[in-house]
């Protein structure tokens, strides 16, 4: 919740490695650790909140994270997040573990550029810059 006890929008992200996976979005969207606890870290910033849960150790143990990490393209959903540059975001998402497509991957929409990028465990994840990047 907010501080004015709004709810805020958010999404669950489960992670073999939570401490890495929360590391990669807290750094990528500039957000702050509010709770770190074994099985969670809650990750907030205006208007959102991100849940990084631990997966159970049953399902943990049959996943294999290579390195650089297999991209999981077929999953049904990829977050999107609004960010203010896209540049930052790659150096961020390559110094945690995961990475961003080349600026030359990236499409218009509503105003804003998007371009596709992954987490430490190989989850896609989109990024929206407002205004428009130099190509």
């Amino acid at each position: 919740m907010n501080a004015d006890g709004k709810i805020k929008q958010g999404v669950v992200l489960f992670a073999r490695d939570v401490s890495k996976v929360a590391e990669f979005y807290r750094q990528v969207l500039g957000v702050t650790v509010l709770e770190d606890e074994r099985s969670h870290v809650l990750l907030g910033g205006p208007g959102i909140e991100i849940v990084i849960h631990a997966l159970p150790a049953s399902v943990a143990a049959r996943i294999n994270i290579e390195d650089p990490p297999k991209l999981r393209q077929e999953t049904p959903i990829k977050p999107a997040f609004p960010v203010a540059d896209l540049e930052v975001v790659r150096a961020a998402a390559i110094r945690t573990g995961g990475g961003l497509k080349p600026l030359s991957g990236a499409w218009q929409i509503r105003g804003a550029v998007v371009l596709d990028g992954w987490d430490p465990e190989g989850n896609i994840v989109q990024f929206k810059q407002g205004a428009a990047v130099a190509g």
